[in-house]
């Protein structure tokens, strides 16, 4: 395994991890109890909250034990998928690798406090007048960063383009009828 290549993806995975531990210490120490603060004519909104299901409260009403197993269990085996491509699979490139690092470290940390206080500290919320998003984390915005930069790579055609101009040329040449 070369480890050179894999120091950029696990450099971002320790610092991200780290910005996230800090970041809801910091919320969960400052923000705990007050008012939401708003920034940039109300664009960025900080204000504390607790969430005990995924993406915008999803699963939050479900049962602690399927809660348990859709929102820890379940990404604890997609986030070893995504090692697996990360550290194992031939052909990965760096873009993948490094969009990989994003999506283990943010799911990582949120699956820590999951299992470790049964519920995530969100405290970011962004948007224009009633457009606004979820409350969320720096993990949330890791998870999101990974997925966007997987989004080209998704879309890449596996075929190489090159390969098949011969062939197509070939059945030309011989579905030509002579005039």
């Amino acid at each position: 395994m070369e480890w050179k290549k894999y120091s950029g993806p696990l450099v971002i995975i320790g610092g991200i991890v780290v910005a996230d531990r800090m970041t809801k210490i910091w919320a969960v120490d400052t923000l705990q109890g007050l008012p939401s603060r708003s920034y940039l004519g109300d664009t960025i909104r900080i204000l504390y909250a607790e969430n005990v299901g995924a993406f915008l409260s999803l699963g939050a009403e479900l049962p602690e034990t399927a809660r348990f197993w859709l929102l820890a269990i379940i990404p604890i085996l997609a986030l070893g998928y995504f090692a697996y491509f990360l550290l194992f699979q031939e052909g990965t490139g760096s873009w993948q690798r490094t969009a990989f690092a994003f999506i283990i470290a943010g799911g990582g940390s949120n699956i820590v406090d999951r299992l470790r206080e049964g519920k995530v500290v969100d405290f970011l919320n962004v948007g224009i007048g009633d457009l606004r998003s979820g409350i969320f984390n720096l993990a949330d915005m890791a998870i999101m960063t990974g997925l966007f930069l997987l989004l080209p790579s998704l879309f890449k055609s596996r075929k190489n383009p090159e390969s098949e101009v011969p062939a197509m040329a070939e059945k030309e040449e011989n579905s030509e009828t002579p005039g």
